[in-house]
């Protein structure tokens, strides 16, 4: 049962590979417009950087291809070295792809995988949205048969408008039919490889009734066969100058990449191994400048592709490689009559397709807050770039991860007259744990931003009031860390406790906290016999010391005539 499991999920894969060339091998070379190269090198980026990357990285999933995102970076300043579309221009483009696989193979070696953890799935939902939304109306251009020049997604919406009036009908009515059938086919007969049957179909059609003739556009002429290996021919000046360049690629190939085979682990549960995925990124990228073609990126538009096709394992991208290899050495006469609307078209339904709306709608129900970063997140993609949107939006993440820190939840913890056990309730004067102690937890690590929460919730509980504790004791379960500005803060507030009588005692202390409070000389101001690593104990001993002084106080008041103090609001300790 298990090798038929086995076999089918392998055919799966490699149909899933078919479909994928079929959609994907017309895309890649429609970024080569991007990127100012010749055709035939995005059939390039598909051959060998895909090879390299199933051999080296982890995902099952990540489609690693030619990528708008980093075409548009190196392009637009390798514009101004050299003559875009020259061999000097071809060969600053290929470094940089080599010198992103250093600097990558770089980032592998001090683990830098670790930056995709501030990556949350609210930020991965939200940048989904965001390339579908771009990719989408990127599009619709090639839909409509209108020629728009702007790279920024808004300006390109704005243009499209704007040339409106110019549309191709032909090319409009048959995108509307590709896109109608294709989302028809999804619901009726979801198994059926659509995209490569409307490819062929579409190539059968536009070379037996001469679809260009009727104004259609086709890709046009591909140069064939097979790429040749060489390091390409740059001066060491020219490296310098590449270096700016290279550094802005390798940011968006590690958090593109990252943020998109996430979002696919999460989807089918799968693990994550971030820095695996960088060094198969790292040999795809050195593939990609030594076969003499562009940087390779993570491509979340292509690797929806390959999980709506069917694909579950690195074969799937394997059998795309064997693919374009056959194309580069005999199909490249019959791609050419492929009509771009009918790329466009399919591309645009898989970017309708990852617009997670359930999960938007789940992170709303849930969390309102974390759905407006989503929404920030898709906002930053679409508008300023897909570069520039995940930075913002681990910025935002992180942000809002500091605000929660900066006020974290306080308590104090007294103990329920029914069930004996400690309860939670709000920072308060005149409510004590037991007789003369409270028991207050501050549920954060004290920093510079929040430790005047915690001084100033200490400086209320002992403020002159019916009650004022002889001892605070502190649950430090949640405390892990003090910084310099923090602690001096906190020496600060125990020496004036201490000359006002009130002992401050420490439970649940960790060997790191210990650490920290010892460091920043803690400890000596509120002495070591104070700092427990147990709560019980530390509750123990407050008890043991300060309630007797308490009741002596007590009957010493009573025994001078005056009126006894109002008691103390607490709960009966067990």
């Amino acid at each position: 049962m298990e090798p038929d499991r086995t076999m089918r999920g392998r055919l799966r894969d490699i149909v899933a590979g078919l479909s994928l060339a079929s959609m994907n091998i017309p895309q890649v070379l429609g970024y080569t417009r991007i990127a100012q190269m010749p055709a035939v090198t995005g059939l390039y980026t598909v051959l060998l950087p895909l090879v390299a990357f199933a051999g080296f990285g982890a995902s099952r999933h990540l489609v690693v291809a030619a990528d708008s995102a980093t075409a548009a970076i190196f392009s637009s300043a390798l514009g101004r070295m050299a003559v875009p579309g020259s061999v000097h221009y071809m060969a600053l483009v290929s470094m940089v792809a080599l010198l992103s696989a250093g600097f990558l193979l770089v980032a592998r070696l001090f683990r830098l995988g670790f930056l995709a953890d501030f990556l949350s799935r609210t930020v991965l939902v939200g940048f989904m949205a965001g390339v579908g939304v771009q990719v989408a109306l990127a599009m619709t251009r090639d839909m409509l048969g209108i020629d728009v020049t702007a790279h920024n997604t808004m300006l390109q919406l704005f243009q499209t408008v704007q040339r409106l009036p110019r549309l191709n009908g032909p090319t409009l009515l048959l995108s509307a039919s590709i896109v109608a059938a294709i989302m028809a086919g999804e619901r009726l007969a979801p198994r059926l490889p659509l995209p490569l049957l409307t490819v062929v179909g579409s190539i059968m059609a536009s070379m037996m009734f001469d679809l260009s003739g009727h104004g259609i556009a086709i890709i046009g002429p591909i140069e064939s066969g097979l790429p040749r290996l060489r390091l390409p021919d740059v001066s060491w000046n020219e490296m310098l100058a590449l270096l700016p360049v290279t550094t802005s690629c390798v940011f968006v190939i590690i958090a593109q990449s990252a943020a998109t085979s996430r979002a696919f682990a999460q989807r089918f549960h799968d693990p994550v191994n971030d820095n695996a995925d960088i060094l198969g990124l790292a040999a795809a990228n050195a593939a990609a400048g030594l076969s003499g073609t562009f940087s390779v990126n993570g491509s979340p538009t292509q690797t929806a592709m390959a999980v709506q096709a069917g694909a579950r394992t690195q074969l799937a991208q394997l059998t795309f490689a064997g693919i374009t290899m056959l194309v580069l050495l005999f199909l490249t006469g019959p791609l050419q009559y492929l009509p771009r609307c009918v790329l466009a078209s399919i591309v645009f339904t898989v970017a309708l397709g990852m617009i997670d709306r359930r999960a938007m709608l789940a992170i709303y129900r849930e969390s309102p807050g974390e759905c407006g970063l989503a929404l920030a997140t898709a906002a930053a993609v679409i508008s300023i770039g897909v570069e520039q949107g995940i930075f913002l939006a681990i910025a935002l993440s992180l942000f809002r991860h500091v605000r929660h820190s900066y006020e974290p939840h306080t308590m104090l913890l007294c103990y329920d007259t029914h069930s004996g056990l400690l309860e939670p309730q709000p920072v308060s004067t005149g409510v004590q744990t037991a007789p003369g102690v409270l028991l207050y937890r501050f549920c954060a690590d004290l920093f510079y931003a929040n430790s005047m929460r915690f001084v100033s919730d200490i400086r209320s509980l002992v403020a002159p009031a019916r009650a004022q504790p002889d001892c605070i004791v502190v649950d430090a379960s949640a405390i892990t860390d003090i910084d310099f500005s923090a602690a001096s803060d906190l020496r600060d507030l125990f020496a004036s406790l201490r000359q006002q009588g009130v002992r401050i005692i420490f439970g649940r202390v960790t060997p790191y906290l210990r650490a920290d409070m010892d460091r920043h000389r803690i400890t000596p101001v509120i002495g070591a016999e104070n700092i427990y690593a147990q709560l019980h104990t530390a509750m123990a001993a407050a008890r043991r010391e300060h309630a007797p002084a308490r009741l002596m106080a007590h009957r010493q008041e009573a025994a001078s005539g005056s009126p006894p103090p109002a008691p103390p609001e607490h709960c009966a300790c067990t």
